[in-house]
């Protein structure tokens, strides 16, 4: 457990200190308020130990900021305890008003300081257990079961932050829409199981042709989502028209070469992919129409045979 000990007094910190460093927990230490709202801030300890009168700001505005730091950056509750060799029903009133949890006096019994020290240790691990909870049940939010990809209503939120940022500082964003061919026949055919190990291998290859693009510098922040059914998008801010083309090129050609079996896939005889891009070197106007160019780009890829990237009307 991070304890962050809040105290002016130098004989009191040295004190506590040592009593909770004699119990295993890791002890950082701050002089006033204002240092220990800039300590949470980059700390993010398990339990705040602080004194009430202290120089520059004291402890019930400082238990204040924290509420306001977590409330902000959406953290966890962390327990506040307040120390003072004033147990008066004025401060314990005004303690729970600015937010802490408990009050303790400086020279709590060492059996009293234990006790609460294990039930803070508890606190601490189901918080932990907590966040990580939240976190899976986030990635669940955010993916698609099918493919691990994002999923349609994560992409429209990513994407919107993006198209923001770029129209904002007139920065290039392009867009790839992506459909595999003939996946209903493939479906009909193979069966709806082979049809969802399909989906996984064409997403996983998409994937992985974005990352290596990032990687490499010939894109910065694209990612691919699957948009429904057999359709994905790939969304690509801050990349020029031609960077885009190599690839929407890049993702037809690795898809094909999978070589994943699709007698129903005319003239090719195994699962492609056709792509449809749209770009401006500058974001403006709404975001939907580059969504109906890359759409209509995709649609005109199919009508030339499929297999293909079009980027250009």
């Amino acid at each position: 457990m991070k304890i962050l000990l809040v105290d002016d007094a130098r004989s009191v910190v040295q004190v506590m200190t040592s009593r909770l460093a004699s119990y295993g927990y890791d002890v950082a230490h701050a002089a006033n308020g204002q240092e220990a709202v800039e300590a949470f801030a980059a700390s993010a300890p398990d339990l705040v130990l602080m004194d009430i009168e202290m120089p520059v700001m004291n402890g019930f505005e400082a238990c204040n900021r924290i509420r306001a730091l977590e409330a902000t950056r959406q953290w966890a509750w962390t327990p506040i305890i307040f120390l003072t060799s004033s147990d008066t029903v004025e401060n314990l009133v005004t303690a729970i008003e600015a937010g802490g949890d408990d009050f303790m006096s400086k020279f709590v019994p060492e059996p009293v300081l234990n006790a609460k020290m294990k039930a803070m240790s508890r606190i601490a691990a189901l918080r932990a257990s907590l966040s990580m909870a939240n976190q899976r049940l986030l990635d669940l939010a955010s993916q698609d079961g099918l493919t691990g990809l994002c999923n349609r209503r994560s992409m429209d939120v990513r994407t919107d932050q993006l198209w923001l940022e770029a129209v904002a500082r007139g920065k290039p964003f392009g867009l790839l829409m992506l459909d595999i061919d003939n996946f209903k026949k493939y479906n009909d055919h193979y069966g709806h199981q082979s049809g969802d190990d399909c989906l996984r291998s064409v997403a996983l290859a998409i994937d992985e042709v974005v990352r290596q693009a990032n990687t490499q510098g010939l894109s910065s922040g694209a990612f691919v989502a699957r948009y429904g059914g057999e359709e994905f998008a790939v969304v690509v801010p801050n990349t020029a028209a031609l960077p885009l083309r190599t690839l929407a090129q890049g993702i037809v050609k690795t898809v094909s070469h999978l070589a994943v079996v699709h007698e129903k896939n005319e003239n090719w005889g195994h699962v492609t992919i056709s792509a449809g891009g749209a770009q401006l070197e500058s974001a403006a106007g709404p975001l939907v129409s580059l969504f109906r160019q890359a759409d209509a780009r995709l649609y005109q890829a199919k009508h030339l045979g499929r297999n293909q990237a079009v980027l250009q009307g």
